[in-house]
Parts: C-alpha cells; structure tokens; sequence
C-alpha cells in the first residue's frame, strides 16, 4: 500500500477538497450563476450549501480537529442568511455572521439569531475567538481588503484557520452584474452601460461598493503574512475549478483572468 508523506502532502495540500474539487461541480455552480438576479435563492442557496462542504473539507485537511462541529466560526460579510442556513443545516450551531448593511442582512426574508452588525474593517470582536473565520466575496466590495484580512487574523485563535474567498477583478466575472466583458475596458464603462441597458444602476458600482482586487495582490498578502510570522500559507487556490486546474494560480499574466476567484487559506500563529 503506497501512503502520502508530508512531502506529498505539501506539495498537494487539501487532498479531501481536491477531491471534492470536480469537473461536475464546478459546471454546475457556473450553471447557476444566471440565476443570481432571476433566483437568488437557487443560486446563494447552492452557493452557500458549497461553501460549507469546502470549509468542512479545508477543516478536515488543515485544521485541528477532524470536523466543524463544535468550532466556533465566523462569517464575515454574511449577507442575508443563506451561509447561516446551510451551517445549521450541516449541524453546524457555533455560527456568527457580521454584515454591516441592515438592508442586506434583510434581503431574503431569513432571521439569524447569530447575525451580528459590524463592518469587517473593524469588527466588533476581541482577538482570538474564533477557530475558522472566513470571508465569501467581500473583499472586492471593501476598498481596503488587507486591512478586513488582517481584523480576520486578530480575531481567530493560534491554530485556527482564516479562508479568505474573493472575485478577481480581471476573470470574467470581475464586473459582476455588469456582464463579462465591459469592465474589461472599464469599471465606469461597464456601470454606465448597464445602467442605459437596464434602466437602473448596478448594484456593484464601481469605485464605490466594488474594487480592482487581483490575484496577485492576494497571494502577496499571503507571503507578507508569512514574512511577519502572523500566518503560515496552507494553500491558495482557484474557488470554481477542477482541482487538476488549480496550477493556475501559480502563472502570472494567466492567473488573473484564468482564475476567477481566488481562495486563501492561511494557519494563525
């Protein structure tokens, strides 16, 4: 019987999500993302219910424990309850959302006992209490991502995990709603013609409520943490591939409109 050694394990981290990393997966997320505006339950439902299959699996591969049950977790930017909704589900009861827009947390109708008003840029905890903190698609809507990343490391415990989700300006889905390919000429371009085609502004305006976050600039947030001894890098990959695509991350140029969302995992010191 042939066994992994911790060399093996380094070089490919997450085996228990690579294996949940499929080709199936990733086409049906990818089916369900014109449902977003149409059927935002369908869409965040499935959205969220993956979200916690791929924390369970970093849990199972990265952290201390084997399981989430009985780990205190935090959701930073938590929206309207659907992530709060699947973690009960999963049996998962140790949940707290923070999300500084009422109107948001709101938007579905779904009341979480859990949800806490804050902004993620200074959040309303004190430092180590939380064993897995996680943000999903936020930070492209906070213009200064770094700064919710570091208030993430101060609030999780030594040995705890921090997965750090976000969309990537250049990949097609970098403008949002605004389609996939005008915020390639401009992120003003792209708000102001989905605005005369709808009759309406976008939701994700850019400048505003909606940034130029690259892949790069997240995979240098990981090293710098690793330099300053706050974090160790477990792994960085992209959200919606196949696992056999996952070496994407690791070209320059590529990276940025191959990847589409990255995923940061980093271990607390």
């Amino acid at each position: 019987m042939v066994t992994q050694t911790s060399t093996d394990a380094a070089r490919r981290p997450l085996p228990t999500l690579r294996r949940r990393a499929t080709l199936r997966r990733s086409l049906g997320l990818l089916a369900d993302f014109r449902f977003e505006q149409s059927d935002p339950d369908r869409f965040y439902g499935h959205l969220a219910a993956d979200t916690v299959g791929i924390l369970s699996d970093i849990w199972a591969d990265a952290g201390p424990t084997s399981s989430l049950a009985g780990t205190r977790i935090l959701d930073v930017g938590g929206g309207p309850g659907y992530f709060g909704q699947a973690f009960a589900a999963a049996g998962v009861d140790n949940y707290v959302t923070c999300e500084p827009d009422v109107g948001e947390m709101a938007a579905a109708g779904i009341r979480l006992a859990s949800s806490v008003r804050g902004s993620g840029m200074d959040l309303p905890f004190a430092d180590a209490v939380f064993d897995l903190t996680y943000s999903s698609n936020v930070a492209e809507h906070v213009n200064d991502p770094w700064r919710m990343a570091d208030e993430m490391l101060r609030v999780t415990k030594p040995g705890g995990l921090v997965v750090y989700s976000y969309t990537c300006w250049l990949g097609p889905f970098g403008g949002h709603e605004t389609g996939l390919w005008p915020h390639y000429i401009g992120g003003e371009f792209a708000a102001r013609r989905y605005e005369r085609k709808e009759g309406h502004p976008p939701k994700n305006r850019w400048g505003e409520s909606l940034f130029d976050v690259s892949c790069a600039d997240g995979l240098r947030y990981a090293d710098a943490t690793q330099d300053s001894g706050g974090a160790e890098p477990v792994a960085s990959f992209p959200r919606y591939h196949p696992s056999w695509a996952w070496w994407m991350t690791k070209v320059p140029g590529l990276r940025e409109v191959g990847v589409s969302n990255l995923v940061l995992v980093l271990r607390k010191r």
